[in-house]
C-alpha cells in the first residue's frame, strides 16, 4: 500500500485538533472551567437530558460503523454485491421498531442498563450472570475486534506499524471516553460528518473512475455501467444455487434470522441503546429515526465502492496483485485499494473518516463496559455505599483497564483467518437468539418467569452449538430443497451440508421462545408470580413527526427491495 503524503497527515492532524478541541470545550462547559463539577454517575454514563436528537442519532451511527463496515462490508460488496446491504437497510426498519416499542419500555421503567432491566424484570441472579457475560463479550470479542480491525486498516493505509496504530487508536478513544457520554455524543457528530464526507468522496471517485474507463464521466454514468457489467451484484435476495447463499440465505434476510441479529443488536445492546436512555421519549425517538435515515445511506458509502472495485478488477483497471494476499484473492483489500486512487489531501480526509469510525466505536464500547461494570457490578456487589463521585472515578478506571486489555488481547486475533467481522458474528451469534427471546418475552408477556429467562441464556447457547456441529454427525442434504441447508464452503467440512448462520439463529430463537412459554406456564400454574414492568398501550403511540419519518423510511425500503429484488 502507498503511504500518506505530508498534506494527508496535515489534513488528518487538523481533524484530530477539531475533534479534541470540541471535546474539551464540551467537557469544560459540562464541568465548569475549573473542572470540579463532575456531575453524578447518570450524567457521566448517560449524559442525562443533555443529548439532542441529532447527537443521539449521530452517536448511534458513529458507534455502529467501524472498520468492519468500511473494510469488511466493502469486501462483501466486492464478493457478494448489493445483497450485503440488507444488514444496513434492515437495520433502518429495525431502528423504527426499537424506537416505537422498545425505548418506551426502558424509559417508562427508568432503566439505564441492560442488566438493570433483567434485575427489574426477572431477578438479581439473571442480571448478574448476564452482566458478567456482557463484560467478557464486550472486552474479549467486541472491543478487541474493533481495535484489531481498525489498526489493520489504518496500518495498511498509513504504512505505520500495527502495534503503534493500536496504541494510538486506544489512547485517542480513552481521551474521548473519559469525558463521559456527553463528550462522546457531541464529538460523534463531528466523527459522523467526517465519516460520511470521506466515504462519499471515495464512492464518487470510484464510480467516476468506472465511467471514465468507458469514456464517460459522472457517478450516474459509472453506476449505470456497474449495473450492466456486474448485474449479478445487484440482487438483494440470493438464490439457493448462489455461492454466497450460506451468508445470506434467500428470504431469511426479510423473514427470518436477520430480524434476530438486528433486533438484538439495536434493541437489547447496552452499547447501542445507552445513547437514547438518558433522553426523554420524543428526543430519543427522533434521534433513533435520524439514525435510521443514516443507515439507508450507509450502503452508498461502504457497499457501492466494493462493487466498483469488483468492476475495475474485472476490467483490469486494477492489477490482480493489488487484491491478492497469501496467493489468494482477498475482497477485503477493496476499500484500501480504492483509497489509493484519491488525490492528495482528500486521501487524508478519507483516512480521517476511517479513523473516526474506529475511534468512535472504541469510545462507545469502552463507555458501555464502564457503565455495566460500575453500575451493575461495583455498586451492587463491591461497594454498595459508593458516592456518585466514586462511581465516576471507578468508571474512568474501568475505561482505561478495558482499553489496556484490548491492546493486549487484540494481536492474538491475527491468527484468526476468518477476519474480525466473522469473529464477532460467530461468538455473539451463539447467544443472540437466547438473549433476544429473554428480552422480547420480558417486555410483552407478563407470565415470563426468571427460570425461563435463565433457560434461554443457557439453552440458547447450547442449541446454537448443537446445530453448529450437527452436520458432522447427520447428513442434512435432505434440508437443501427447502433452503435450510447448503454445501459448506469450509474446506474442513468438504461434502457436508450445513445450516446457514441466519437460519440457525432463527431456529434457536423459536426453540427458546417455545421452551420459555412452557416453563413459565408450568411455574405460574404452581403459584409462581413473575415480576412485571410498567407497560401500557399509550406508551407506544408515536408523535406526528416520528410517524411521518417512519412512513418515509418504510416507503424507501420497500422501493429499494422492489427495484433490486
Amino acid at each position: 500500500m502507498h503511504q500518506l503524503s505530508t498534506l494527508d497527515y496535515v489534513v488528518f492532524f487538523i481533524y484530530f485538533l477539531i475533534v479534541a478541541g470540541y471535546g474539551i470545550w464540551v467537557y469544560r462547559r459540562k464541568t465548569g472551567h475549573d473542572g470540579t463539577a463532575e456531575g453524578d454517575s447518570k450524567d457521566y454514563f448517560l449524559a442525562e437530558g443533555s443529548l439532542t436528537w441529532w447527537a443521539i442519532g449521530s452517536s448511534l451511527i458513529a458507534s455502529n460503523i467501524s472498520a468492519e463496515q468500511f473494510v469488511g462490508m466493502s469486501g462483501s460488496g466486492f464478493g457478494i454485491g448489493l445483497a450485503i446491504s440488507t444488514y444496513e437497510w434492515m437495520a433502518a426498519l429495525t431502528l423504527v421498531i426499537v424506537a416505537t416499542f422498545f425505548i418506551p419500555v426502558y424509559l417508562k421503567n427508568h432503566i439505564f442498563t441492560m442488566p438493570q432491566f433483567l434485575s427489574q424484570r426477572y431477578n438479581g441472579t439473571v442480571a448478574m450472570i448476564m452482566a458478567i457475560f456482557w463484560l467478557a463479550l464486550y472486552v474479549v470479542v467486541n472491543l478487541t475486534s474493533i481495535l484489531y480491525l481498525g489498526a489493520i486498516a489504518v496500518s495498511s493505509i498509513s504504512g505505520l506499524s500495527l502495534t503503534f496504530c493500536m496504541i494510538t487508536l486506544a489512547v485517542f478513544a480513552v481521551i474521548i471516553t473519559l469525558g463521559g457520554m456527553k463528550v462522546i455524543g457531541f464529538t460523534d457528530v463531528i466523527q459522523v460528518f467526517f465519516l460520511i464526507l470521506g466515504g462519499l468522496a471515495t464512492t464518487y471517485l470510484a464510480l467516476n473512475l468506472v465511467a471514465e474507463h468507458y469514456g464517460q464521466s459522472g457517478v450516474l454514468a459509472g453506476f449505470s455501467q456497474m449495473t450492466k457489467l456486474a448485474n449479478d451484484h445487484f440482487h438483494m435476495i440470493l438464490k439457493r444455487d448462489d455461492a454466497h447463499y450460506l451468508d445470506l440465505p434467500g428470504l431469511t434476510v426479510l423473514l427470518g434470522g436477520m430480524w434476530i441479529v438486528n433486533l438484538n443488536y439495536w434493541g437489547c445492546n447496552q452499547y447501542i441503546t445507552q445513547r437514547a436512555l438518558g433522553a426523554d421519549l420524543p428526543t430519543a425517538r427522533n434521534g433513533i429515526l435520524f439514525a435510521a435515515f443514516l443507515k439507508l445511506l450507509m450502503p452508498v458509502i461502504v457497499v457501492l465502492p466494493g462493487i466498483a472495485a469488483y468492476v475495475l478488477y474485472k476490467e483490469n483497471v486494477f492489477g490482480p496483485a493489488e487484491f491478492m494476499q497469501d496467493g489468494e484473492l482477498n475482497p477485503d483489500r477493496a476499500y484500501p485499494v480504492l483509497l489509493n486512487i484519491l488525490p492528495v489531501g482528500l486521501k487524508g480526509l478519507s483516512f480521517a473518516a476511517l479513523t473516526a469510525a474506529v475511534v468512535a466505536s472504541l469510545a462507545g464500547k469502552a463507555n458501555s463496559i464502564a457503565t455495566i461494570f460500575t453500575l451493575d457490578i461495583y455498586k451492587k456487589v463491591i461497594n454498595t455505599e459508593a458516592s456518585e463521585k466514586k462511581l465516576v472515578s471507578v468508571g474512568k478506571i474501568a475505561v482505561v483497564v478495558a482499553m489496556v486489555l484490548g491492546v493486549l488481547i487484540a494481536p492474538f486475533l491475527g491468527i484468526d483467518k476468518k477476519g474480525g467481522f466473522q469473529f464477532i458474528q460467530e461468538y455473539t451469534g451463539f447467544v443472540s437468539p437466547g438473549i433476544f427471546a429473554m428480552f422480547i418475552l420480558g417486555f410483552f408477556w407478563k407470565k415470563t418467569t426468571s427460570s425461563a429467562a435463565l433457560f434461554a441464556t443457557i439453552g440458547g447457547f447450547a442449541g446454537s452449538v448443537f446445530l453448529k456441529f450437527l452436520p458432522r454427525f447427520v447428513d442434512l442434504a435432505f434440508l437443501a430443497p427447502i433452503g435450510f441447508a447448503a454445501p459448506s464452503t469450509d474446506p474442513k467440512e468438504h461434502g457436508m451440508y450445513v445450516i446457514p448462520f441466519l437460519d440457525r439463529m432463527g431456529i434457536v430463537f423459536v426453540f427458546c421462545v417455545v421452551a420459555m412459554v412452557i416453563i413459565s406456564l408450568l411455574e405460574t400454574s404452581r403459584g409462581v408470580k413473575p415480576k412485571g414492568l410498567e407497560v401500557d398501550a399509550s406508551m407506544f403511540r408515536p408523535h406526528r413527526s416520528f410517524a411521518i419519518g417512519s412512513v418515509v423510511v418504510i416507503a424507501l425500503l420497500t422501493a429499494l427491495y422492489t427495484i433490486y429484488w
